[in-house]
């Protein structure tokens, strides 16, 4: 009816599904996780701010490091698939440990990863 033959048409069909997932697949490993460094400005040392971030980095299932600095804030890099980096950014940003004060979060270097760089969740010192 229309000059094309049942193989050709299913062939075709066959090509479509192949391309389709391909480029699927492509898209989908393409900054699979995400990377963020960060620094916490506030009341965030001698209040166990690193204990309870490492402590929610691994309940997360993020990869990354904490760490005290000398000007008094705490700095870490967070790794993981998008949404839990995010959440992870919220914690740091909104909740911290029960006896910090967070005063202000900044998030930087942030970008997409091909597979994670650090492996588990610890305090450096």
């Amino acid at each position: 009816m229309f000059g094309f033959s049942l193989s050709a048409l299913s062939g075709f069909c066959l090509l479509l599904v192949l391309i389709s997932s391909a480029l699927f697949l492509a898209m989908s490993s393409e900054g699979k996780y995400s990377s963020v460094d960060f620094e916490i400005f506030g009341d965030v040392q001698g209040v166990c701010f690193r204990m309870y971030t490492e402590d929610e980095g691994k309940k997360l299932g993020v990869n990354g490091w904490v760490k005290n600095t000398r000007q008094g804030t705490v700095i870490g890099q967070v790794q993981g698939p998008r949404d839990k980096v995010d959440e992870m950014k919220h914690w740091l940003r909104h909740v911290g440990s029960p006896s910090s004060r967070i005063d202000r979060a900044e998030f930087t270097n942030e970008r997409d990863i091909s597979k994670l760089e650090l492996r588990g969740f610890s305090t450096r010192y």
